[in-house]
């Protein structure tokens, strides 16, 4: 049979109500941010992605300016050096 020392023992180790609710709510604060956290790393992920887009489209640009620029030199006999 167990003594109210014993239990009183048992108290201090084992969880009590209280405990467990302030477990849950830490819980779901973590959940929050958590899931906040992965909004955030989606939208960055966007954003590289739209820039890597607009940086593709940047480059095709500009080598299509360098080709027209080539041809004019050619065109008016001028020699560009780089």
């Amino acid at each position: 049979m167990l003594t109210s020392e014993d239990i009183q023992k048992l108290m201090e180790v084992l969880a009590t109500k209280e405990d467990v609710r302030e477990l849950k709510q830490d819980l779901e604060g973590l959940r929050e941010s958590v899931q906040e956290l992965a909004v955030a790393i989606d939208r960055l992920a966007k954003a590289v992605d739209d820039l890597h887009i607009e940086y593709a489209a940047i480059t095709m640009q500009t080598t299509r300016h360098e080709k027209w620029i080539q041809q004019i030199a050619e065109k008016l006999g001028i020699k560009l050096e780089y």
